[in-house]
């Protein structure tokens, strides 16, 4: 095997075309010129005008998008003035007063019945609710959109507002019934008009050809019954072309007047679990045509469901759909002629009875069969109870009826000035709440 080529200049060696140091045969490392200097890389300024003017723009951007943000956002909007979480529920009299005046009054149009819990009375008016001492009628909170109140109610120690937008009564917000402070909020599909029933788990929406039920805990939705607004699984509803007259709820039940004329002959009473395996997919328990028309749901038991038609009251079984029953009562076709507001009678149920206004009178029902009772005429609401007695209000004042019996034994005067009309009451306490139209008034 041959040797590499050397060759020798100055001091070096050339191996295979490598220059290495003779001495020590290492490869020559060329060291740098001190005359040679490296040019510095050129850096990017941003301190030229047009710099600046980007920026600016960008910065201004960002401006006009968070304002334009800010002047549409709900917060913007939006009025919540919170009081104190503490708070003395009013323990219930035992003696019946000799007399009561009124003692303090609010607008309260978005309010249908009075609404109270725990010594706070709420009154809902253009798009503001706002939480009230019972006794004086000092605001204890405030909660105020830019948007018309559909509707107020408790239920599960909170207050359901609902105010409107361009379509439906859509925005649902809870409050804190002693503070104001704001709990669980959504958006839904209510119809105008409508109104809210707490069925104990559950609360549902009214209206004519779409209602929807709330859980209790979060505000999720649990039932869409009618025409849904968007249909994602098709031919989940039992029919379509229906349209809905009169509710009423109670634990684990919706019952509801249903009237297809391209099906049925008559009215149709259909009973609903609030909380199907899928929303959309509603659960009938029973559903059956009556026989009846122009009839309304007024009441609705654990067993037993009652409907008011002209001259009579006719029972159902909530089960299995089947009448159980048919009482004569003075009502008339007048009466009942049209839907209730918001398509819920007027009523009350105390400890002893169930009580309906028919629009004349009131008429006591029995808690364990809904059969009629006693009646009441001349009355201008379902009434209320006060240490232990009923409370009808009438013409001039209240009357003041034994439970069981029906019979009065008393009556308080009351001067309601010129208002007229229907009159439904509740009690705080001492405090007797009426309705009265669009406003609230508190006697003691």
């Amino acid at each position: 095997m041959g040797q590499p080529e050397q060759a020798e200049s100055n001091g070096q060696v050339v191996v295979d075309g490598e220059d290495v140091l003779a001495e020590s045969g290492e490869p020559r490392v060329e060291q740098p010129q001190d005359d040679v200097i490296a040019e510095p890389v050129p850096s990017r300024s941003w301190r030229t005008r047009g710099d600046f003017v980007g920026v600016a723009l960008v910065v201004v951007a960002v401006l006009v998008a968070s304002l334009v943000l800010w002047l549409t956002s709900d917060a913007r909007n939006t009025v919540s003035q919170t009081g104190p979480s503490e708070i003395t529920p009013l323990q219930p009299v035992t003696a019946m007063p000799p007399t009561l005046s009124e003692i303090w009054r609010a607008p309260s149009g978005a309010t249908p019945v009075p609404v109270n819990l725990d010594s706070v009375v709420v009154t809902g008016d253009g798009g503001e609710v706002v939480g009230r001492d019972a006794f004086t009628g000092d605001v204890r909170w405030r909660y105020a959109r830019d948007l018309p109140l559909c509707t107020v109610i408790t239920a599960w120690g909170r207050v359901f507002a609902v105010h409107r937008k361009d379509t439906n009564c859509s925005e649902v917000t809870t409050l804190e019934t002693a503070s104001g402070k704001r709990g669980p909020q959504r958006n839904g599909d209510a119809e105008f008009g409508t109104r809210l029933l707490n069925e104990g788990s559950h609360v549902l929406t009214t209206g004519g050809t779409y209602v929807e039920v709330y859980r209790r805990d979060d505000l999720v939705r649990s039932l869409e019954y009618g025409t849904l607004r968007a249909i994602v699984n098709p031919g989940k509803q039992p029919r379509t072309g229906c349209t809905y007259h009169s509710f009423a709820v109670t634990g684990g039940k919706i019952a509801m007047i249903e009237r297809c004329p391209s099906l049925d002959p008559s009215d149709r009473l259909t009973i609903l679990k609030p909380n199907p395996e899928k929303s959309d997919e509603p659960q009938v328990i029973s559903s059956t045509v009556t026989g009846e028309t122009g009839a309304r749901v007024i009441a609705v038991t654990a067993n037993r469901v009652a409907l008011a038609a002209p001259g009579r009251i006719v029972v159902f079984d909530s089960e299995t759909g089947s009448s159980v029953g048919t009482y004569p009562v003075d009502v008339s076709a007048d009466e009942l002629a049209g839907d209730p507001p918001g398509r819920v009678a007027s009523t009350f149920t105390s400890t002893a009875n169930i009580y309906w206004f028919t629009g004349s009178k009131t008429v006591a029902l029995s808690l364990a069969d809904l059969n009629p009772l006693w009646t009441a005429n001349g009355t201008l609401g379902a009434g209320t109870t006060l240490a232990g007695r009923l409370l009808l209000p009438v013409d001039d004042g209240l009357k003041v009826l034994d439970q069981v019996t029906g019979e009065e034994v008393a009556a308080i005067p009351v001067d309601r000035g010129d208002h007229t009309g229907p009159v439904e009451m509740a009690t705080e306490g001492p405090v007797v709440l009426e309705q009265r139209g669009g406003t609230l008034v508190a006697l003691r």
